[in-house]
This record gives C-alpha cells, sequence and structure tokens, in this order.
C-alpha cells in the first residue's frame, strides 16, 4: 500500500518519455473538437464537458464512445448516472457512418464497436467510488494478464452524483467530491486512461450561467470545455475554458451526429 501511494520521483527526461510513449490522444470523431484539442482527448488526463441541458454533452459522449470502440483504440467504460446510455443511438450514428457498407458490413462493424463499450449504472456516489476501487484493481491486474486495455472512462454526469452530497454546512460532501476527482486523475495518470466527464450548469451572479459543483471541483479537471447548441440546427459551439497547456477562450463550432 505504501508502494502505490508513494511512486517514484521523476525527472523532466523521464516525464517527456512517457509522455510521447504513453499519453497519446484518443480522437472523439468530431473533427472540430480534436482540432481544438490538438487531436482528441488526452490520455493521463481528465476531461469536463460542461453545459446546459441539450447542448450536446451526452451526444458528445456516445459518439466518442463509439469512435474509439471503432478505431480498435481499446475498451471503452461508460459509467450511466441518469440513463443516458442508448445503444439505440449509437446504432444510429454507426448506420449513419456505415451508408455505403452493405447490411452484413454494417452488422459486424456495430458489433465490433459494441462488444467494445461497457456500460454500468451508477446513482449514488458511494457505488461510483466503489466502481473506481474495482476499476483501479482491475486495472492493476490487466498490465500483468495481458487484457484488452481500458482506454476511455466516461462518465455522464459526474454531477448528477456529486450535486446531492453537497448540500448542508458540513464538509463530508465536499471531501467525497474530492476523493473522487482524486481517484479519477490517479486512474488516468498511472494506466494512461483518458477519463471524460460531463457536468450541468447553474445560475451565478446576476443570472450569469456557470459549471456546477463550485471552487473545490473547478480545480480537479485538467481541460475544461463549455458546449452550447445552436437551436433549431444541429450545430454546436466549444470553447475551452480550462486546458494545461492551451489558452481559455479559444473556440470552434462542429456538427452533432444522429
Amino acid at each position: 500500500m505504501m508502494e502505490d501511494w508513494h511512486q517514484p520521483w521523476l525527472n523532466g527526461v523521464e516525464l517527456l518519455e512517457d509522455s510521447n510513449r504513453n499519453k497519446h490522444f484518443l480522437p472523439t470523431g468530431y473533427e472540430g473538437i480534436d482540432v481544438l484539442l490538438g487531436g482528441g482527448l488526452c490520455e493521463g488526463q481528465l476531461t469536463e464537458i460542461v453545459g446546459s441541458s441539450s447542448s450536446g454533452k451526452t451526444q458528445v459522449c456516445l459518439y466518442s464512445a463509439a469512435h474509439v470502440a471503432d478505431k480498435h483504440f481499446g475498451v471503452v467504460m461508460f459509467l450511466d448516472t441518469c440513463n443516458s446510455f442508448s445503444p439505440k443511438r449509437i446504432a444510429c450514428m454507426v448506420d449513419q457512418l456505415s451508408s455505403s457498407f452493405s447490411g452484413e458490413a454494417k452488422e459486424r462493424r456495430l458489433k465490433r464497436i459494441m462488444s467494445n463499450i461497457f456500460c454500468h449504472s451508477i446513482f449514488d456516489i458511494f457505488a461510483l467510488l466503489d466502481v473506481l476501487h474495482q476499476l483501479e484493481f482491475n486495472l492493476k491486474h490487466q498490465v500483468t494478464s495481458g487484457h484488452t486495455k481500458i482506454c476511455l472512462l466516461i462518465i455522464d454526469s459526474i454531477s448528477s452524483l456529486l450535486t446531492p452530497v453537497l448540500g448542508g454546512k458540513g464538509s463530508e460532501g465536499r471531501l467525497l467530491m474530492v476523493s473522487a476527482g482524486i481517484i479519477l486523475k490517479k486512474l488516468a495518470n498511472e494506466h494512461n486512461v483518458s477519463v471524460l466527464v460531463t457536468n450541468h450548469m447553474v445560475g451565478g451572479e446576476g443570472g450569469i450561467l456557470k459549471p456546477a459543483l463550485g471552487e473545490s471541483w473547478k480545480s480537479i479537471p485538467h481541460v475544461r470545455l463549455q458546449l452550447t447548441h445552436d437551436q433549431g440546427s444541429n450545430i454546436c459551439n466549444v470553447s475551452i475554458l480550462k486546458h494545461t497547456f492551451m489558452a481559455s477562450g479559444r473556440t470552434t463550432k462542429f456538427v452533432i451526429h444522429g
């Protein structure tokens, strides 16, 4: 246990080698997002998508899961906290992207994609912590067993689990929230997993919308993106609110599929 918590010190050369060798980008399949982020979702980092209801957060999660599974990057684990995972929506996306395929080829592609996406429903923070600890154990085991690599972990949405425990004046809720964030970042960094979570918006000063979960959570994600959806169209806007090596405020548009 002490060895697990006290990782060896690494110098700059070792960190650079680890980044080049293990911290790759996983394209989401949405060209606008991938170009904006320099390639997609970075392994070893926690990326948060914030946005109002119907802004496209779940659609980006589902499409990213399908694209990563389709391109043989590895296994996708989808933690569904609000019944947002829809295999029918993924099937519709795959069907649209396979218009030139024969019926049999479409079925093979869909089966391959769906067999690499594992979904688990979670409805409270304690269940999430249990799953994350089990996942950490499994990831350590797969290193030695040679099992297919888990490369993308999606939680849609993280705020639906954390918001209920943040009420009141006590600090217990914030401690649970920070603990979940630390475990997610630890999983990402030590096992080269890309973590993608969604968060909703709440009213701030003057009625201006801001990401939920407050200042204690704000420091957790490596990357924070905000989505907005042009009403009456399939055009979405994405802007960088926070990034480890890119300037905030960069923005672009992309077309939602499905």
